[in-house]
């Protein structure tokens, strides 16, 4: 186990865990200063690309945006998601994990799935492959509309099992995603790994949003989502403020000339 992850998984039961997603070395940079780990989640096909699924982002659109947010984070833990389609298999998985890692110099990788990936995640952390799991909604599996998890006692116990099955097999931590608070509180309490909450109530160790949400930047009404700013209503002002300084000749001035 690296140093930056130790640190991180050493935040169980200490103090809360903060995570936000970045695409790009310019937000990487800022984040970096306040939160514990950078996530590169393939929500860029949504975010950026404007898919209206997660399965439709490549590995190599994955890795471009790695490799430019790893330019802009210095001391927190950088995560990938590893897309649609390819971690199939454990030598697919660990064939793909190996590259992201070598080319985008990134501190590990995320995979979405319970029980049923157990043995993969087994295979890339016996490889020295550091892994992140994802339970609850699945956006790279779920088909039709979101729909929070645990109501159910079966759903509640899966839930459960997932959880402990990542956590045997090596997963460093596990990012609970849209699933009832009940059940979040006893995950968290009942393995050893921290949770990261999406979705997924106060109880979790620690908590991870999409920084373009939080910013304002997204059009997104989403239960859990927490406006911390309106950077649309910035942008605006500013590029209002640039034409009217271009259509009045009032731009460029002789300070912005050669």
């Amino acid at each position: 186990m690296n140093n930056k992850i130790k640190k991180f998984t050493n935040k169980k039961n200490k103090s809360k865990i903060v995570c936000l997603t970045a695409y790009s070395k310019n937000i990487a940079e800022i984040i970096d200063n306040h939160v514990d780990a950078v996530l590169v989640g393939d929500s860029l096909g949504s975010v950026l690309y404007n898919y209206n699924t997660t399965r439709k982002v490549s590995l190599k659109t994955m890795l471009e945006h790695t490799k430019s947010v790893r330019m802009g984070v210095k001391k927190s833990l950088l995560i990938i998601d590893l897309p649609h389609n390819t971690y199939r298999n454990k030598s697919e998985a660990l064939r793909n994990s190996k590259k992201a890692i070598v080319e985008t110099k990134c501190d590990a990788v995320k995979i979405e799935g319970g029980s049923r990936i157990k043995e993969i995640v087994h295979h890339l952390v016996k490889n020295k492959i550091p892994v992140l799991g994802h339970i609850g909604i699945t956006p790279q599996t779920v088909k039709g509309k979101f729909k929070s998890k645990g109501k159910s006692e079966v759903e509640k116990k899966r839930l459960i099992q997932d959880a402990k099955a990542l956590e045997q097999n090596g997963a460093f931590a596990v990012v609970l995603e849209c699933i009832h608070s009940d059940v979040s509180k006893i995950i968290t309490n009942e393995i050893k790994i921290p949770t990261i909450g999406i979705g997924a109530s106060r109880f979790c160790d620690g908590q991870v949003l999409v920084t373009d949400d939080i910013l304002g930047l997204t059009d997104v009404k989403i239960k859990f989502i927490k406006k911390y700013a309106n950077l649309k209503k910035v942008i605006n002002s500013a590029v209002s403020k640039f034409k009217q300084d271009v259509k009045q000749k009032k731009y460029p001035t002789k300070k912005y000339s050669y």
